[in-house]
């Protein structure tokens, strides 16, 4: 993948990834060290509690973290996670999130990110890890 990959999800209306197009997420960053994402704030993201779902810290974090194992595969490779953990600190009533990812250790099959959540005052609403596969390119 991905350089084309990450190229195009850069773009205004970009329709690479339809993730990111539904929630409006926002590369900031992506790159071989670091991606950062923003997520503007939606009221539909507010669950019955009046706070931001948990879930989509969860998954700005994933892909934060995804995104920098993107930025170091090899064309033709491809990742998926197989754990994720997420640790909450602070309920998000309102305003952007902001996830920043680092590498934390490249094997040649898994590789491990973590990811920082923060509003968008920069207080810091959770923390996630998580390893992510790396698939080999199918055979021709």
């Amino acid at each position: 993948m991905p350089r084309s990959y990450l190229d195009d999800v850069r773009r205004p209306g970009q329709t690479v990834n339809p993730l990111f197009a539904f929630l409006g997420v926002k590369p900031v960053a992506l790159e071989r060290e670091r991606a950062v994402l923003e997520l503007p704030f939606r009221p539909e993201f507010v669950q019955g509690g009046g706070v931001m779902a948990g879930g989509l810290l969860a998954a700005l974090a994933d892909e934060a973290m995804a995104h920098v194992v993107l930025a170091n595969l090899e064309p033709g490779r491809r990742t998926a996670t197989v754990e994720m953990s997420v640790r909450y600190f602070r309920p998000v009533l309102e305003g952007a999130l902001t996830a920043t990812a680092e590498l934390v250790h490249a094997g040649r099959r898994i590789v491990s990110v973590e990811a920082q959540v923060r509003d968008a005052a920069g207080r810091l609403a959770a923390k996630a890890s998580g390893s992510f596969f790396i698939l080999e390119p199918k055979a021709p």
